[in-house]
């Protein structure tokens, strides 16, 4: 059995493709490098260069590298962006999801693990998201996922497509010391950012009806949640059932005080954050579930915060500290 990951070149991809390789499936990635990296790819894994887009190039792939399935996880991730990129938000993860689903189908490639997004959920007024908590996306990129969420159900019943959803929200840690996130809008990134230039990292506000008046998020190591792909992976091909969507999920949440803490701890780079004004549409607390993953793909938190901050760091160091 072959898996062609979508994104395989980026920050959750590539460990995406590790963990196959740990559960000695074979690989494949496709990746346009518009935010991947080549060298996040181990060498001996077949790289192809492109875009979801180009339905030609991914019927060859599945034809050269004989890919019996996909993990989704190419897109344009970025939701605040998202708002001021309506249009190539949709191309990349609606048009692009139903160009591979089309070339999945005419190659008779039919099972799909698909990288979703909590996004979809928007802010919901609740204490724990579950699965079935109404879905309320308040920017391009949630809609988008919920779209393509739409799209392999919709190909399930017309064509027989097997597949699941994977839906979760901030991805930090590291497995692989030669690969970390560069995301320019995400947490650690941004305060490792600032401490590596010898700036104060900041709180979006502190008045927050929480326990330390900080926004609490879930926050899941990425080697885990790259082993639930490969889970759903798995039970794909051996024919088993699965639901439409999984959230992994916490359950219970870690503040933005707490990981600056737990960064401090870890670092050894004392700093007392700023308080800077509340964002937006900043909800006070976005929390879910993950019981329905535990049961059905292996789903639990492998990882203290600590050891999410450590390895974190330790692979931005090992990249030599660089943005």
């Amino acid at each position: 059995m072959t898996w062609l990951v979508t994104g395989g070149a980026g920050y959750i991809g590539a460990h995406v493709v590790r963990a196959l390789l740990d559960s000695d499936l074979s690989a494949v990635v496709l990746d346009d490098l518009s935010s991947g990296h080549r060298e996040f790819v181990p060498a001996h894994v077949p790289f192809v260069r492109g875009s979801i887009l180009d339905g030609a190039l991914l019927a060859r792939t599945f034809d050269e590298h004989g890919v019996t399935g996909v993990i989704h996880v190419a897109g344009f991730k970025y939701a605040g962006v998202s708002v001021q990129r309506p249009l190539h938000t949709y191309e990349q993860n609606v048009t692009g999801t139903a160009t591979l689903l089309a070339a999945m189908q005419d190659r008779g490639v039919d099972r799909i693990v698909f990288s979703s997004s909590a996004a979809v959920y928007g802010t919901p007024d609740v204490d724990l998201v579950t699965e079935s908590t109404p879905k309320n996306p308040q920017s391009p990129y949630g809609e988008s996922k919920l779209i393509g969420e739409w799209l392999l159900a919709d190909q399930g019943v017309a064509a027989g497509l097997r597949h699941t959803s994977l839906r979760y929200f901030n991805v930090v840690g590291s497995g692989d010391p030669s690969i970390y996130d560069t995301s320019p809008h995400n947490l650690f990134p941004l305060v490792f950012d600032a401490l590596l230039d010898g700036r104060t990292p900041q709180i979006n506000g502190d008045d927050y009806p929480t326990p330390d008046g900080t926004n609490v998020r879930d926050y899941l190591h990425v080697a885990d949640l790259a082993v639930s792909h490969v889970a759903a992976a798995r039970r794909l091909d051996a024919g088993e059932p699965l639901d439409a969507a999984y959230n992994l999920g916490s359950g219970d949440g870690v503040s933005v005080a707490q990981i600056m803490a737990a960064i401090a701890r870890v670092t050894g780079i004392e700093f007392t954050p700023i308080i800077a004004p509340r964002r937006a549409g900043d909800p006070p607390r976005i929390v879910a579930s993950g019981e329905t993953a535990a049961r059905d793909l292996d789903w639990r938190m492998r990882h203290t915060l600590d050891q999410m901050v450590s390895s974190a760091w330790q692979a931005r160091m090992a990249a030599g500290g660089a943005s």
